[in-house]
């Protein structure tokens, strides 16, 4: 009887928590998008398989013979057209900021000595992600090895080459060694920072408005920038204390110390920190409750790690994907994070993404105060 009665106490307070479930559109949208969207980005997005890699070429040789091995490479579907360099330094900067992952250097008697068996190339690789270099390299070697310079019909003809005759010489700049963890932590501050910055800020103006002082707030005789970059200072301050404690744990502990400078880290480090506060602040002014308000932390954050290049290179990414990551001011900070301490860059090396961060942070300001209002009605 009394075990009936339990059984039976328990099932009406299940019942009951059912029916407030159903009606909480907030853990319904979590249950039914999340998924989709983590499904989404991890099938369709993550993968360790190169492809749409950016490379560049120092054609030295331009012969019939050479074009065509640049030809072979690119009809492996791995690569994007190459950018035709002049010399060494024009390639070398490709590399440096990002825009090539390969560099491929055809000497000058290609074509001769490919004829005697004594051909070589160099691959000029960014070692910055080992996972991603090591593939390319295996793929391009590949290619390189079994190259038939002539045509099938043309070989038929005349003797068998020997396949194989190319000598590679790689070569892996910025992390020789290929250590996996110069790749994570060059960015780890990025989204510890970001993890940080969301929470601290997403939950300030929802939790005024569900202890009933958000209205209170808006009566005061200030703007609601004035009242939005209040919430902001605070935090600049812990963001810093975190940065410098990330570098300084890498350093110490792992031996990863910024090779470039650490006042650019400094500097491009407020727009980065600014403009995350405020994602968070704009996902607290659009929410109602604290639920509602962790909910869309969530569809910002994941996003955020996967496609701003952290986990996974953002130039292997699939076009409209790679653009659409540029949307998120991670993707912003963590190339500047990976030109400062595994390219040894300065503060003009991060100019680009310090105006990308500081126009991010502009139209979030306005898109803030275009959602509050200064003075209650």
């Amino acid at each position: 009887m009394r075990l009936s009665r339990f059984w039976s106490n328990v099932l009406a307070v299940a019942y009951r928590e059912t029916r407030i479930l159903r009606r909480d559109r907030t853990l319904i949208g979590m249950l039914v998008a999340q998924p989709v969207m983590m499904l989404l980005i991890f099938g369709l997005v993550l993968s360790n398989k190169p492809r749409h890699v950016p490379w560049a070429v120092l054609d030295r040789s331009d012969t019939t013979t050479s074009r065509k091995l640049v030809h072979d490479l690119k009809a492996t579907g791995y690569f994007l057209d190459p950018v035709a360099v002049a010399d060494y330094p024009v390639g070398r900067d490709r590399l440096h900021d990002g825009k090539a992952l390969v560099l491929l250097v055809i000497p000058r008697e290609f074509a001769s000595d490919l004829g005697r068996g004594e051909a070589q190339v160099q691959l000029l690789l960014d070692g910055s992600d080992p996972l991603s270099s090591a593939r390319i390299a295996g793929y391009m070697t590949a290619t390189v090895a079994a190259f038939e310079p002539r045509p099938v019909a043309d070989r038929q003809k005349g003797p068998k080459r020997l396949p194989g005759v190319i000598d590679i010489r790689q070569r892996f700049r910025f992390n020789p060694t290929l250590r996996d963890r110069n790749f994570f932590l060059a960015s780890i501050a990025g989204m510890l920072l970001t993890n940080v910055c969301f929470a601290a800020t997403s939950l300030g103006l929802v939790g005024e408005k569900e202890n009933g002082t958000y209205e209170q707030m808006l009566s005061l005789p200030i703007g609601a920038l004035e009242i939005v970059l209040g919430k902001l200072l605070p935090h600049i301050g812990i963001a810093y204390v975190l940065l410098a404690a990330v570098v300084s744990i890498a350093g110490f502990v792992f031996g990863v110390w910024p090779q470039g400078s650490l006042f650019a880290l400094a500097v491009i480090s407020l727009p980065f920190v600014l403009t995350s506060l405020t994602i968070g602040v704009l996902v607290s002014v659009l929410a109602h409750t604290t639920a509602q308000a962790i909910f869309l932390t969530v569809f910002f954050t994941m996003p955020s790690f996967v496609l701003s290049g952290s986990m996974l290179p953002y130039q292997l990414m699939p076009h409209g994907v790679r653009e659409f990551g540029g949307l998120f001011p991670l993707r912003w900070y963590q190339i500047s994070l990976r030109r400062i301490v595994e390219r040894g860059a300065g503060l003009t090396d991060v100019a680009i993404p310090g105006l990308a961060l500081c126009t991010l942070f502009t139209l979030l300001l306005i898109a803030v105060r275009m959602r509050m209002k200064p003075r209650l009605a």
